[in-house]
């Protein structure tokens, strides 16, 4: 086999596959046109206008957000209670008209555990008022909106959406008027505070309310009050008529932040609601710091800012550019013992025994460094250019793409072929693109430098989860310069071996040998095959891993109706391609489409847990410890921990004698909520592995997990 024909194709198979991940990947996470409505697993949000006697000053305009819950689901109030956030509206108007504030419907109290929230369950309006300026002249009004709301069931999903409307100036906008009515019928009347008044106690404050109907007296009412971090929404209260005048008592907040002279309330009941100013009477106790979780909890995030998440046996110095470039460089180093860079060592080690010549095999390392080195940065600069256009995305992103994984198996299938003596590349390709590097051996070292680095890119060795999680935060020119350390760590040895001529005389020499060794490398390949499309099942499925199995088998027949000559060529290659072609289109679209929630469920049954965003922290909440495997598919490091340390009966038997909560975080595909889990741990990339222990900092693991170093850490809790 001509190694450098070799060489030249299969640069242009591992560069097809490269494009066609960073092309898949901004496919897949291309953001959907602005439209009236947003739609997401829990919410169907909905911009609506009612301008009834058309937009003019003076006339009643209304803009609002219509939130539909699925059901158990809720998003909140102004004032949220024990934990949550409001729905933020942002508004883009025309010169001439603003937007007020939200008039927040009545909300209802939601109990979470020994929580309890204020908020909206079903379907809400939160409808804002327009003022219109005098002059204002447009045939339309056009209406833009950038909302943001926290929905929660036990856990909570942050979500987003930008909104687009236009409706006549000069024409009535009624077709949401029930909408509306409803929205205004729910809302709060204003009643004058008169003698309504909240009296401050050392640890409650005495709501005394005056002029509230009479169809309320003697019942008993709900109390919202608009003002947070107040009172303990969860706290037994009570409540009583004296007369005409509501009384109630509440529990001050333990971890007080607000000292308002002016109390908004609202009181409720069923569908009447009432809304009341009362000025506070008393000097409020002294103000607590301001926590939004629990002290313990606060002071574990403290001391996780000061040091970072701490790696096992670290100190506590921050990581610095030459920390990082160091453990850039190790990592490097050790990515050359890693699985996933295994079936690469066939093209090294029989180009460098071929070679005889010092020389040349300087110039072959140097060219293979180069090919390495130039490869990182390439791919580093493409991971940072994603990130600064808005995408969540880390270090092997590229593998969370099913078209990504199905093209590395079908370049694997080709080396393996070419390997076990099927074909030549010479023989199917043209004459000319075949010998374009003839003459060239530098560009075949440099090939393959380009595709090691293909071959490496979705793994993490030990040293390298801190060096690019530190590196994305940097300047774009320090941040390439961590991941060319990196390449430089990879490329070190073989450059090494290239400068000492002992390495060269310590080879075999050339000699039968090398064919049984070509093709005994062939089955590496093919077991890189089989790993790719286990991968693409996780992703995809069983019928994407078998689309991809039976596309890869028409490949094959079609390479080798290549190898065939004359007339017997042109028809069976003919009818190759074309049963490939048809094959392609019948069962194509089955390799890239996801594999359903219950599919991603079943994956996380028995002792594992899967990861939700807010999970660690509800759990630790509860006195509980938690361990994360932050994980992927198509990581090798993560499967092999997986199958050995993870899966050792020692470590099982601590997990459960502290009562260890396992949860599992998968990102075989992308997940912008696992992206931003690893980023606040310093991480961009898979394996991570974290303990969580109430009241301490997280404590990250090596990537390579060991028995001793897992049961240590465990025996801490």
């Amino acid at each position: 086999m001509p190694l450098r024909r070799f060489l030249s194709a299969l640069f242009l198979i591992a560069a097809c596959a490269l494009t066609t991940g960073a092309s898949a990947q901004i496919s897949f996470t291309n953001k959907a046109s602005v439209s009236a409505v947003v739609k997401t697993e829990q919410v169907t949000a909905e911009l609506l206008a009612w301008a009834p006697e058309g937009v003019d000053p003076g006339k009643p305009v209304w803009l609002g957000l219509q939130l539909a819950h699925i059901p158990e689901w809720h998003t909140y109030w102004k004032n949220s209670g024990d934990s949550g956030l409001p729905t933020v509206l942002e508004w883009t108007l025309p010169a001439g008209v603003t937007a007020g504030e939200i008039a927040w419907p009545t909300p209802k109290k939601i109990p979470v555990g020994n929580l309890a929230n204020y908020g909206y369950e079903g379907a809400v309006l939160l409808p804002v008022p327009l003022t219109v300026a005098p002059g204002f002249q447009a045939t339309e009004l056009d209406i833009k909106l950038k909302a943001a709301w926290l929905v929660c069931k036990k856990e909570c999903i942050p979500q987003e959406g930008e909104f687009a409307l236009r409706i006549p100036v000069k024409s009535s906008t009624g077709s949401s008027s029930g909408v509306f009515a409803a929205a205004f019928a729910a809302s709060p009347q204003p009643l004058a505070a008169t003698a309504s008044q909240v009296e401050v106690r050392p640890k409650t404050i005495q709501v005394a309310l005056h002029g509230l109907p009479a169809s309320l007296q003697g019942k008993t009412l709900d109390f919202f009050p608009e003002t947070g971090d107040v009172i303990e929404p969860a706290g037994a209260w009570q409540q009583a008529w004296q007369g005409n005048v509501w009384t109630a008592q509440l529990p001050l907040a333990a971890h007080r932040t607000e000292s308002p002279r002016m109390m908004p309330v609202v009181v409720a009941l069923e569908k009447q609601a009432f809304r009341i100013e009362a000025p506070v009477k008393g000097v409020w106790p002294a103000v607590a710091a301001v926590a939004s979780v629990p002290p313990a909890l606060q002071a574990a995030l403290q001391a996780n800012a000061a040091l970072g998440a701490t790696p096992t046996g670290s100190g506590t110095a921050p990581v610095t550019l030459i920390a990082a470039l160091l453990g850039a460089l190790l990592g490097g180093l050790i990515l050359n013992l890693m699985p996933c860079v295994f079936p690469v060592l066939a093209i090294k080690v029989v180009g460098f025994a071929q070679e005889k010549s010092q020389s040349a095999r300087l110039v072959g390392g140097l060219a293979y460094t180069a090919g390495v080195l130039l490869s990182f940065i390439a791919l580093g600069a493409l991971l940072l250019g994603l990130r600064a256009a808005g995408e969540q995305l880390g270090w092997g992103f590229q593998l969370q793409s099913p078209a990504v994984v199905a093209a590395l198996a079908a370049l694997f299938t080709l080396i393996g072929l070419n390997l076990a003596g099927l074909f030549e590349f010479g023989s199917i390709l043209p004459s000319r693109v075949a010998s374009l590097q003839a003459g060239h051996p530098t560009a075949d070292s440099f090939l393959t430098g380009v595709l090691a680095t293909a071959i490496a890119s979705p793994c993490t060795a030990p040293f390298m989860g801190a060096a690019l999680g530190f590196a994305l935060g940097l300047p774009a020119w320090q941040a390439l310069s961590v991941f060319a350390a990196i390449g430089l760590g990879m490329a070190l040895p073989y450059l090494v071996a290239s400068s000492v001529p002992a390495v060269a005389r310590a080879m075999p020499r050339s000699g039968p040998w090398m064919v049984n060794f070509r093709r005994l490398m062939a089955f590496p390949m093919f077991a890189t095959v089989a790993w790719l499309v286990w991968v693409l099942g996780q992703q995809s499925g069983i019928d994407g891993a078998g689309a991809l199995l039976a596309l890869l088998v028409l490949m094959a027949l079609v390479v080798w109706s290549l190898t065939l000559a004359g007339r017997t060529r042109v028809w069976i290659a003919t009818f190759s391609i074309a049963v490939g072609a048809v094959g392609l289109w019948a069962i194509g679209q089955n390799v890239i489409k996801p594999l359903d929630a219950a599919g991603v469920a079943a994956s996380s049954a028995g002792r594992w847990q899967a990861w939700e965003p807010g999970r660690v922290e509800q759990l630790t909440a509860q006195g509980q410890s938690v361990f994360v495997d932050f994980t992927a598919a198509w990581c090798v490091t993560c499967q092999y921990n997986k199958t050995t340390t993870l899966a050792d009966s020692a470590v099982l038997a601590d997990i459960d004698a502290k009562k260890v909560v396992l949860l599992r975080a998968d990102w075989t595909r992308r997940d912008p909520a696992v992206t931003a889990a690893l980023a606040q741990l310093g991480r961009s990339g898979v394996p991570v592995y974290v303990i969580y222990k109430p009241g301490r900092a997280p404590v990250v693991l090596s990537e390579i997990l060991s028995v001793a170093d897992v049961r240590a850490e465990l025996a801490k809790l």
